[in-house]
């Protein structure tokens, strides 16, 4: 089991100690704005993990990525509790990538590998498309 640790500072910022050791400050007043809020922390979560997830498909397929970017668009419904109900996932990629090898590693991630995906596509509708830059 893991365990994660979150301590209050003040008005609404919020350290956590995660279960790997490091620290994330969060401040869920969007006026005060001193660090990211939990809701905008899970878009980056999807992005990070579908990123890996994409990455070493692609290094499996022996595929030479040069760079990925993925740009995720949230929205959240108007009632409290506030979850993620559409999020869209644009899969920016440059190298030498075979059009099939790419949608197939994205397939992958998002059908089965990535947690976070998983877990969202709980409350929120996810679509994802992508573009092979040159």
């Amino acid at each position: 089991m893991q365990t994660a640790t979150v301590k209050w500072v003040a008005g609404e910022e919020f350290i956590a100690k995660l279960p790997s050791g490091h620290s994330v400050s969060f401040d869920a007043d969007r006026k005060h704005n001193a660090a990211p809020g939990p809701m905008e922390m899970l878009l980056g979560a999807l992005g990070a993990c579908t990123s890996v997830d994409v990455v070493m498909i692609l290094a499996k397929k022996r595929q030479r990525l040069k760079s990925l970017e993925v740009v995720i668009t949230g929205e959240r419904a108007s009632e409290p509790p506030a979850v993620w109900t559409k999020i869209e996932m644009v899969y920016r990629l440059a190298g030498a990538l075979e059009d099939k090898a790419v949608r197939d590693a994205i397939e992958l991630s998002q059908s089965k590998y990535c947690s976070v995906a998983a877990m969202l596509r709980k409350t929120a509708e996810i679509t994802y498309r992508f573009e092979i830059l040159s």
